[in-house]
C-alpha cells in the first residue's frame, strides 16, 4: 500500500496515482483543471465545526487527531475511509490537501489510519 500526502499547490506527478481531494473547501487560487483530481472526498474531510475549532493550532492537535478518528469511525465518513483503503491496498493512493503544515492537517491522519489498515 502506497499512501502520500501532496498539498494541492504542488503539481500533480504521473507517479502520484489515484489523486483525491480531502478537504471541505476547494483550495483558494487552484484552478479545478490545474489539481486533476481523480476523487474529492469531502466525506472522509473533518466537519467545519472540527475545522474551525482546531484552526491549524498545533496546540490542539492532539485533541484534534482524537476529535476527527471518532468521526471517520461513523456513518458516510468511515464507508468513505473504507472505500478510500480499498483504493490504495490496489495501487498509490495521492491525498490532496492545502493547509500549509502537512504535519498538523486532516491528511496526515488519513494517512496514519490508511497505513494502519494495510
Amino acid at each position: 500500500m502506497a499512501v502520500r500526502l501532496k498539498r494541492a499547490y504542488d503539481p500533480p506527478a504521473r507517479t502520484d496515482g489515484y489523486r483525491v481531494l480531502v478537504d471541505r473547501l476547494w483550495p483558494r487560487g487552484v484552478r479545478k483543471d490545474d489539481l486533476r483530481l481523480d476523487d474529492w472526498s469531502k466525506a472522509v474531510a473533518p466537519s467545519d465545526a472540527l475545522r474551525r475549532w482546531f484552526g491549524h493550532d498545533p496546540a490542539r492537535w492532539t485533541e484534534f487527531q482524537r476529535r476527527y478518528r471518532a468521526e471517520l469511525a461513523r456513518g458516510a465518513a468511515a464507508e468513505a475511509l473504507g472505500t478510500l483503503a480499498a483504493r490504495a491496498a490496489r495501487g498509490t493512493v495521492t491525498l490532496v490537501f492545502a493547509a500549509h503544515d502537512a504535519r498538523h492537517s486532516n491528511a496526515a491522519v488519513l494517512e496514519q489510519l490508511l497505513k494502519k489498515r494495510a
